[in-house]
């Protein structure tokens, strides 16, 4: 049972990974570390946890980690009596990734709203066959739907600041 969650766990530490390296424009190993520390959870994965189960070097997983660090998306607690650090997601990453959907679902509603303005013009002063004016609802549904989620998202940022999730 604990073999095969583990590996389920690498499983996903890889595919998380994979994802990370591309959305946030990480090295590989960098990728996976942070991977593995978001699964770990609010335990913490020490630097000897990271070293034997990415199967790198001590002096890679160092760089990696340090570099992690400076780019704020992790941090580390000790626990009384250890002298190890045990590494985490720092929440603020969240919060950053989430500022950036928001800022992005707010660019596209700007300009799907200037389209369809565009579009609303040339329907009323431009085209007089009904059968080539331009349909309007895919604008309106997809400002709806971009309103609705970033909404949502809203209320996830809200609830992260607020400490209501304790990742």
């Amino acid at each position: 049972m604990k073999k095969d969650i583990c590996q389920k766990k690498m499983s996903l530490v890889e595919k998380l990974g994979v994802h990370l390296e591309g959305r946030e424009n990480l090295a590989p190993v960098a990728a996976r570390i942070l991977a593995y520390i978001i699964l770990t959870g609010k335990r913490g994965a020490t630097f000897e946890d990271l070293v034997s189960v990415l199967c790198a070097s001590k002096s890679t997983i160092s760089t990696h980690v340090n570099h992690l660090q400076d780019l704020n998306k992790i941090e580390y607690f000790t626990k009384t009596g250890d002298r190890k650090k045990y590494f985490i997601i720092n929440k603020n990453t969240i919060i950053q990734h989430v500022d950036r959907m928001i800022s992005h679902w707010d660019e596209e509603r700007a300009i799907h709203l200037e389209i369809k303005a565009y579009k609303e013009t040339q329907n009323e002063i431009k085209i007089e066959n009904s059968d080539e004016k331009f349909d309007l609802s895919f604008h309106n549904d997809y400002v709806k739907f971009v309103d609705e989620a970033t909404a949502s998202v809203k209320e996830l940022r809200e609830k992260l600041i607020s400490n209501k999730f304790h990742i």
